[in-house]
């Protein structure tokens, strides 16, 4: 027997938890263009929340953050060791309705390095375990939608919601 409209209509909305994601998921999806990597400041910094045997620290930039019409949230993401003075940075894209990320450029010593071919990769904690902790901390909402603004996924950096996807 097959569920009627209404009936799997409902069941999407529960699987989804409510939310609309064929607003980030049209049928052919078209990255727009990345800008340059933005300026960033180590002072701004908002720290990730990282696993406790981490030695390396990951922060965010909050004005890097920006979220475009395809879907894309962009943003800047710093990593560095307590009390060093080398900074790794990333400029990078998460597509939560995939659960993919783009590595763009890196920046080491004083410039950025453009990445040639940027690819779609898997988010996972095993490639990328920054970029999977910012996601779910604080750039997708329910784990298939970008929030709705910068505003809310940096309030999530400062305030995580008790609970996580």
């Amino acid at each position: 027997m097959q569920a009627q409209p209404q009936e799997e209509a409902r069941i999407r909305h529960e699987r989804d938890g409510g939310l609309d994601h064929s607003r980030f998921e049209p049928k052919e999806w078209k990255e727009e263009e990345a800008p340059p990597p933005p300026a960033f400041d180590i002072r701004r910094l908002v720290p990730l929340e990282m696993p406790h045997y981490m030695t390396l620290r990951f922060g965010v930039d909050p004005q890097t953050m920006s979220v475009t019409g395809d879907g894309v949230v962009r943003y800047v993401v710093i990593a560095y060791r307590e009390g060093g003075s080398t900074v790794n940075a990333f400029y990078e894209g998460v597509r939560c309705a995939t659960e993919e990320y783009k590595t763009y450029a890196r920046y080491s010593g004083n410039q950025w390095d453009e990445v040639k071919k940027p690819e779609w990769k898997r988010i996972d904690d095993r490639n990328s375990i920054y970029t999977y902790q910012l996601a779910k901390q604080s750039l997708c909402a329910g784990g298939r939608a970008p929030r709705s603004t910068v505003g809310e996924m940096i309030r999530e950096l400062k305030q995580p919601e008790i609970l996580r996807y």
